[in-house]
């Protein structure tokens, strides 16, 4: 990179990086030291552990009792906090899901259900001393700009504890609450679910198990991945299960061949440089006209007939569904609406909420472009095709270096530029925006090339050809981002060479002879593979006659 401002999300950047030459020249304009993290989720413990990494001093508040955020699993739905439900398991593995720094324990599975990823954040905080950070029960209420925040860049943020309010200023915020913060519940597009329909009706939020919904008709409304997996786990108790799909979606395991885990097998540098070169037109009609949800079961469900899938809902009757395609359902007991979740920040002043109506509006989906000083970051409120939670570190560490003084953001106009380049012309509804998800390896990359952590695989082929293979042909884990610039780890290289021993780790129960396993074989394929991608790589970008020129990675 020749400017501090300047981020790219192009794949061939990967392999042809721009030296950075201010990488290691603060920029004593941040007066930054105090730092206020709202939310001890995922996000938020990367955010104090990263603050830390960068010599800042964060107080985070977490208005619950305990760490986890949404994946910290309780019965009760008081309070309006909102909680992952009993049986759920992530959709990405473990080594794709991890802190970047912090690899999941050989023996944990390849993917978690609530309890062990709880277990594995109370892991990250312990071994990182983060705990005393954090503030418990009490409750963020409004975070205002100073008076001379147009100098100071500071914040006023009001707190209350077991009822006993306090003030506090800090130097930037950073806001970790994510987007599962409102269900969003859209009962005018269902005429007669509130004045005619005489049975139950509920958001996803409400839902903990089966057993309120043992030998009933229940219709689920919206084929995400909750309303998949909630659909699944309902067809094993209730009379029958209808699922409401509004629009094409794929279905994808998480197994892939040979018993590996999806995301591992396909979330590749390589694939995403295939990705690249495929006309922009195409990959956006796909990504427009098809949702992908992860769910091994529902494919199954719908050929048995444990599930029967519906189109869009025209209306609602006193006992049944009727559907656009002129089909009704009768006797139906519950309606499960499982339409996702729209975010608010009540305790952000009006005149910084009004900076941005969604995450679209928001500068690499983390800073209010036209904030005068770049104080108030936006951790996690992004959708990618991947981890959040690998995404939302890497936001942390971006953050915590512009605080710290050690990276910059360009002008106002530059952003508001990308911002309105970047946000879809027509305005959606709120389920609609949760949809649109970003390219994991695009959006993570664009990131770490603003912080200065991106990777160079060729300069890893021709320093460590056995890591720069792994790095391209091999999963894209967290661990490639600590492998250069600030915050480098010295564990990366040995935690991205042994990912495949901890991801089978779990299933190994005796020796087995692996001189068949066809390993040597796929090395050979790799080594000639590397030239022949450089050398169309570079056709390519010489001779744009050819009908190809290198442009942005695809947002799916």
């Amino acid at each position: 990179m020749g400017r501090r401002d300047q981020c790219f999300a192009n794949p061939w950047d990967i392999l042809f990086p721009v030296a950075d030459t201010t990488a290691h020249c603060p920029l004593w304009d941040s007066m930054v030291r105090r730092v206020a993290v709202i939310g001890a989720g995922v996000g938020g413990l990367a955010s104090i552990k990263c603050c830390l990494d960068e010599g800042l001093e964060p107080t985070c508040f977490e208005r619950s009792e305990d760490i986890g955020g949404i994946w910290r699993y309780t019965d009760s739905t008081d309070g309006g906090r909102i909680s992952v439900y009993r049986s759920v398991i992530t959709n990405t593995s473990k080594e794709m899901s991890c802190f970047s720094d912090f690899p999941c324990p050989e023996d944990f599975p390849s993917f978690l259900p609530h309890s062990l990823l709880l277990e594995y954040f109370r892991m990250y905080a312990r071994h990182f001393d983060l705990l005393r950070h954090i503030r418990f029960k009490t409750t963020a209420l409004s975070v205002k700009k100073r008076p001379d925040f147009t100098t100071s860049g500071q914040w006023e943020v009001v707190t209350e504890t077991d009822g006993i309010q306090e003030s506090h200023v800090f130097d930037a915020v950073m806001v970790c609450t994510g987007h599962y913060q409102e269900p969003h519940l859209p009962l005018a597009s269902f005429p007669g679910i509130e004045t005619r329909f005489k049975g139950q009706y509920l958001h996803s939020q409400e839902y903990k198990d089966v057993e309120a919904f043992r030998g009933k008709r229940v219709l689920v409304v919206g084929i995400g991945n909750t309303g998949g997996d909630l659909s699944v786990e309902l067809s094993r108790v209730a009379a029958k299960v209808f699922l409401s799909a509004r629009r094409s979606t794929w279905v994808f395991s998480r197994v892939s061949d040979h018993g590996f885990p999806f995301d591992m097998v396909n979330t590749t540098r390589f694939n995403h440089f295939l990705d690249w070169l495929l006309p922009s037109a195409l990959m956006k009609r796909i990504s427009s006209n098809f949702k992908v949800i992860i769910n091994e079961e529902l494919p199954f469900c719908l050929l048995s007939g444990t599930i029967v899938l519906k189109p869009t809902v025209k209306e609602f009757t006193e006992s049944s569904a009727v559907f656009e395609d002129g089909t009704t359902e009768e006797n139906i007991d519950v309606v499960l609406f499982a339409t996702g979740y729209i975010f608010s920040f009540p305790f952000l002043e009006e005149s910084v909420r009004s900076l941005f109506d969604d995450n679209r509006s928001l500068y690499k989906r983390i800073f209010p472009p036209q904030l005068e000083k770049p104080t108030l970051a936006i951790i996690g409120l992004v959708q990618l095709t991947g981890s959040v939670m690998v995404g939302a570190e890497m936001q942390a560490r971006w953050v915590t270096g512009i605080f710290a003084g050690w990276n910059k953001l360009p002008p106002t106009s530059r952003m508001m530029a990308d911002v309105l380049k970047k946000k879809p012309p027509v305005k959606r509804n709120p389920s609609e925006r949760e949809n649109l998800k970003i390219s994991f390896i695009s959006y993570t990359d664009e990131i770490a090339s603003c912080a200065s952590v991106k990777p160079s695989v060729l300069r890893l082929l021709l320093t460590d050809p056995r890591l720069a293979l792994a790095v391209f042909f091999g999963p894209c884990t967290p661990y490639q981002y600590r492998l250069v610039g600030r915050g480098k780890w010295s564990g990366a290289r040995d935690a991205i060479l042994t990912q495949w021993q901890r991801t089978l780790k779990p299933l190994r129960t005796r020796v087995v002879d692996d001189s068949s396993d066809g390993s040597d074989g796929w090395r050979w394929m790799c080594l000639l593979a590397v030239p022949v991608a450089l050398a169309a790589g570079f056709l390519l970008s010489k001779y744009p006659q050819l009908g190809w020129r290198p442009r942005a990675g695809p947002q799916l």
